[in-house]
């Protein structure tokens, strides 16, 4: 027969119970689910087993609640650093707005504005050196979007 986990007494069992059921964040709320099993008597391989998570991860979860109590249940992950996903946008808000004055305008060469005219008037307008076509597409269609609901308001 299999040793029974150590389980600090932080909680009752009850109250493990009552922490899996109102707990909002789903990591959370399966920690919490893991523990309560624990507390009645499941070994940490079933308890992992019925709550879909790793036996190695499950012991790390049941140290971590047996040393900080109700803090090494907390999912820290959640709280990590916000960071845009992707690169910058090639255009800051300023050289947009340039950007939708100069497509009510005839391009340079005549014509209608197209994504390659519009790649070319953003490398002129940043310094870079090299801007792709479909970017230029992109930024037209964006600040077409952006005129349209301007004019409709």
């Amino acid at each position: 027969m299999p040793k029974k986990a150590y389980l600090a007494n932080h909680f009752s069992s009850d109250e493990l119970k009552n922490k899996y059921r109102t707990c909002k964040e789903p990591v959370e709320a399966r920690r919490w689910h893991l523990l309560w099993k624990i507390s009645l008597g499941w070994t940490i391989k079933n308890a992992a087993l019925a709550v879909g998570l790793n036996y190695q991860y499950s012991f790390k979860i049941l140290n971590k609640y047996n040393e900080l109590g109700e803090e090494g249940v907390k999912n820290l992950k959640k709280n990590s650093f916000k960071h845009r996903r992707g690169k910058e946008p090639l255009l800051n808000e300023q050289q947009f707005q340039e950007l939708t004055v100069q497509l009510q305008q005839k391009p340079p060469d005549g014509g209608s504005w197209t994504g390659p005219k519009v790649a070319r008037w953003i490398e002129k307008i940043t310094e870079t050196e090299k801007v792709w076509n479909q970017r230029g597409w992109d930024y037209l269609k964006r600040a077409r979007l952006f005129l349209e609901t301007k004019t409709e308001s």
